[in-house]
C-alpha cells in the first residue's frame, strides 16, 4: 500500500476538495473555549434506565446550555432556512449536532454562504446571549475573533470555504473554542452510525464516571516481551517480499516500546483479563478447511475460562471473536491504531468494557487516519505476532492437545516454552 501522509486532525480540518456552499450532511462537533469548563449543564439519570425513560441518562442543561439548546433550534433554520438541525446532543462542554444542508447555502439577500460561515453566525449569538447572562460588557480599544474566524487554507491556497467574518468579541471571552470539527456521513450506515454516537454521549460519559479505572486509554504497562529484531525475523517469514525496507521503518517508528527495548500495549478496558489463560485467534487461509475445528475448539476453551485474544482481522477471526463475545466470554481485541487522548470505542465496546468482559489494547502510536485509509500486510502480521506474544502461545495451539484434553498454552513455535524463548520466532537474521 503507498504510504499517504499522516493527517492532522484539528478541529480547524477541513475536506480540501468539498465545497461547503452545496447541499450534503454533516456531523458537527462544537468545544466550549477551554478555560469555561462545563458551562452546559451536568451529567445526570441511571445507567440502570432504559433509553427513553425519564431517568435514562441525560445532560441537565444549566441555564447556558439551555439557551444553547433554543439557539441550536431555531436560529440556524430561520436564517438559514436550507439548513435542519436533525439529531443533536448537548454535553456539559461540548455539542455535537447532525446538520442536513437542503440546497445551496444562501444568506437572506441571496448571497453564496459556506457552512462555516453559519456556524460562526450560530456562535455569534451565542457569544451575545452568553455575555448579556453574565453580564459582561465589551473592552474598549479591543476586538478577538473566535469561532470558526479563521480561514483554513488548502494546498493551492484557496480557502476551504470556512472563514467566518469577525463576530466582535470586543474583548470578552467567547463561549466555543475556535473552529469546529465536520464528519461526512457517505452512506446511510454511515449516517446510522453517527446518529447513535450521538444518542449514547450522556450514557457513555456516565459509563466513563462509574468505571474511571476502566474505561480511559492506560498508557504502556501491557508486557509483550517481544523484541523488535524478533518481530522482524517473523514478519520475514510470514511476509516475504511485501515486507520492504520503506514498511519496516513505518512500522518500527510506530510501536511502543519499553524501557527494557521491548514492545508494550495500551490498553483500555479491564486489565484483569490479562490474568487469565490467553488463546490467540489467528485464522490462516492454509487452514481453511479445517475452520469448524478451529471455531469449535476456541468456543470450548472460552467455556472453560479461557479469554481469547486477535485482531479481527481475517473474516474468521471476526466471525470466532464476535461469537464469543456474543455467548458472554471475555475477550481482548488488538486495535491497529493507538489511543489518542480523547479515545471514544464504539458504544457497543464500551459497555463491554464497562462490564469488564472487553480489553483493547495496542501496540502503535495514535495516527490519525481517513476511514478510506487501508492497512498494509506486515502491520497486519505485526498485531498477529503481539497476539501470540501477549498469549506466551503459538496461533497453531488449536491443533493439539495435551493429555485430557488441555492445552499447552505456554508453547511456542518450535516447541520451547514462552520462558526461554523470544515470542514469535528467533532475531532477524537467525
Amino acid at each position: 500500500m503507498e504510504k499517504k501522509n499522516p493527517t492532522q486532525h484539528r478541529m480547524t480540518r477541513r475536506a480540501a476538495a468539498h465545497d461547503y456552499t452545496r447541499p450534503g450532511i454533516y456531523h458537527i462537533t462544537l468545544h466550549v473555549a477551554d478555560s469555561l469548563g462545563q458551562p452546559l449543564g451536568v451529567i445526570a439519570g441511571s445507567l440502570s434506565a432504559p433509553d427513553g425513560s425519564p431517568d435514562a441518562p441525560r445532560t441537565a442543561l444549566s441555564p447556558v446550555g439551555q439557551m444553547v439548546q433554543h439557539e441550536l433550534l431555531t436560529a440556524i433554520h430561520e436564517h438559514y432556512p436550507m439548513v435542519e438541525v436533525q439529531d443533536y446532543v448537548i454535553m456539559p462542554e461540548h455539542l455535537h449536532f447532525i446538520a442536513v444542508v437542503q440546497g445551496k447555502i444562501q444568506s437572506r439577500n441571496g448571497k453564496a454562504m459556506a457552512l462555516g460561515q453559519v456556524i460562526a453566525g450560530f456562535k455569534k449569538g451565542c457569544n451575545r446571549r452568553y455575555w448579556e447572562m453574565t453580564g459582561q460588557t465589551a473592552v474598549s480599544g479591543q476586538t478577538i475573533c473566535s469561532g470558526g474566524t479563521a480561514a483554513h487554507t488548502v494546498p493551492g491556497g484557496s480557502p476551504a470555504g470556512n472563514k467566518a467574518p469577525s463576530d466582535g468579541t470586543s474583548g470578552r471571552p467567547p463561549l466555543f473554542n475556535a473552529g469546529y470539527c465536520d464528519v461526512m456521513p457517505i452512506d446511510a450506515a454511515q449516517l446510522a452510525t453517527q446518529r447513535a454516537y450521538i444518542a449514547a454521549n450522556p450514557r457513555s460519559r456516565l459509563l466513563r464516571s462509574s468505571h474511571r479505572d476502566w474505561l480511559q486509554a492506560h498508557r504502556g504497562g501491557i508486557d509483550t516481551a517481544l523484541t523488535p529484531s524478533a518481530l522482524l525475523g517473523y514478519l520475514r517469514r510470514e511476509c516475504g517480499a511485501a515486507l520492504t525496507p520503506a514498511a519496516w521503518k513505518e512500522l518500527a517508528e510506530q510501536l511502543l516500546m519499553a524501557p527494557d527495548g521491548t514492545i508494550t500495549c495500551d490498553s483500555f478496558g479491564s486489565r484483569q483479563l490479562m490474568d487469565a489463560r490467553l488463546l490467540p485467534v489467528v485464522c490462516h487461509r492454509k487452514d481453511t478447511s479445517r475452520f469448524g475445528e478451529q471455531k469449535r475448539r476456541c468456543m470450548e476453551e472460552a467455556a472453560h475460562g479461557a479469554v481469547l485474544v486477535s485482531a479481527r482481522i481475517a473474516k474468521g477471526e471476526q466471525e470466532i471473536m464476535d461469537e464469543a463475545v456474543n455467548r458472554g466470554f471475555p475477550a481482548i481485541i488488538i486495535a491497529d491504531n493507538g489511543f489518542p487522548d480523547r479515545y471514544h470505542p464504539s458504544a457497543e465496546r464500551l459497555d463491554l468494557c464497562a462490564a469488564g468482559r472487553l480489553l483493547l489494547v495496542t501496540p502503535w502510536r495514535y495516527q490519525y487516519r481517513s476511514k478510506d485509509e487501508s492497512i498494509h500486510v506486515p502491520r497486519c502480521k505485526t498485531m498477529n505476532c503481539v497476539a501470540q506474544a501477549l498469549c506466551r502461545t503459538p496461533d497453531t495451539w488449536w491443533k493439539s492437545s495435551m493429555p485430557g484434553g488441555e492445552t499447552a498454552p505456554n508453547a511456542m513455535p518450535g516447541g520451547e516454552t514462552a520462558g526461554n524463548m523470544v515470542p514469535c520466532g528467533s532475531p532477524a537474521g537467525n
